[in-house]
C-alpha cells in the first residue's frame, strides 16, 4: 500500500509518515516550505526501513492548481495511492469582530477547500482499484474555539465533507472518517497557544497529560487497513475524554 499525507514534514503529518514506513507502506508527503524539515523526515523514514519509498513534495494548500499538479505528480510517482491522509492546516487567529476576509478566506481555503481537492485528486484512482482510504485530521476546536471562528468552521466543515464522501462512494470499496485531535504539543500549539491556555487544556482533560503524535499516527494507519473497510463516515475522538475546546 501506498500513502500520501499532506503536512507530513513535522509534528502529527511526520508521525503519520513514519507510522506507515514501518509498516512497510511507500509514502508522499507534503510540506509547504521548510525543506530541511522534509529532509528530516525522509531521513528518519530511511533509518526505520531504507528499502522503502519515501518522497517529499512542496505545496500550497491556498493554490487549487498547485494541489492538483502535485497529486498528479504523485500518482505518477508511485503508481497507486491507497491511503489519503488530510493532516495539513494553518491558523490565522482573530475575534469574530475583528477578523479580516484575508484570514478567513486563508484559513477556510487551506483547511477546508484544501483537502476537498486532495481527495477528488485520487479518487478516480480508488474508485478504479475499488479500494480507498480517505482519513481527515480534525481539531476539538470543531465544536467552536475562542478566537478561532474561521478554524472551527473549517473543521466542522470537514465532517459534512467526510460523511458525504463516505456515503457517495462506499460501494466503491472507499472509506472515509475524521480523526479529532485533542491537545497533542507540536511546534504549531508551542507557537501559537500560550502556556497558560496549554495549562488549561492538560488541567481539564481527564487524563491530566497531552497525546502524543505516535497515538494519532496508530489509529489513522489502523482506519486504512483491511480490518477497518466497515468503519467509514465516522468522527474518531482521540483526546482522553476531552469533549471541548475553550
Amino acid at each position: 500500500m501506498n500513502a500520501f499525507v499532506t503536512g507530513g514534514s513535522r509534528g502529527i503529518g511526520r508521525a503519520i509518515v513514519l507510522k506507515y514506513v514501518n509498516e512497510g507502506c511507500g509514502v508522499g508527503f507534503t510540506y509547504a516550505s521548510n525543506r530541511a524539515a522534509a529532509e528530516e523526515t525522509i531521513a528518519e523514514a530511511a533509518k526505520i526501513n531504507p528499502a522503502i519509498t519515501v518522497k517529499a513534495y512542496q505545496m500550497n494548500l491556498l493554490d487549487a492548481l498547485e494541489i492538483e499538479r502535485v497529486c498528479e505528480k504523485v500518482l505518477d510517482d508511485f503508481g497507486d495511492i491507497a491511503a489519503v491522509v488530510n493532516n495539513a492546516a494553518i491558523i490565522k487567529d482573530n475575534a469574530a469582530v475583528l477578523m479580516s476576509d484575508q484570514e478567513w478566506q486563508d484559513v477556510i481555503a487551506a483547511n477546508l477547500t484544501g483537502p476537498f481537492v486532495v481527495s477528488r485528486a485520487f479518487l478516480m484512482n480508488m474508485i478504479s482499484n475499488r479500494l480507498g482510504r480517505l482519513v481527515h485530521i480534525s481539531s476539538l476546536s470543531a465544536g467552536g474555539s475562542s478566537g478561532q471562528v474561521n478554524y472551527a468552521a473549517a473543521k466542522a466543515g470537514l465532517d459534512g465533507m467526510s460523511q458525504t464522501l463516505a456515503k457517495e462512494y462506499g460501494s466503491k470499496g472507499i472509506t472515509s472518517n475524521i480523526v479529532t485531535v485533542g491537545f497533542v504539543p507540536t511546534e504549531l500549539t508551542k507557537n501559537n497557544m500560550a502556556e497558560k491556555l496549554q495549562k488549561y487544556w492538560v488541567d481539564h482533560c481527564p487524563a491530566r497529560r497531552t497525546g502524543t503524535a505516535e497515538e494519532i499516527a496508530g489509529m489513522v494507519y489502523y482506519l486504512c487497513t483491511k480490518e477497518a473497510g466497515f468503519i467509514s463516515g465516522e468522527n474518531i475522538r482521540i483526546s482522553a475524554a476531552l469533549t471541548y475546546a475553550p
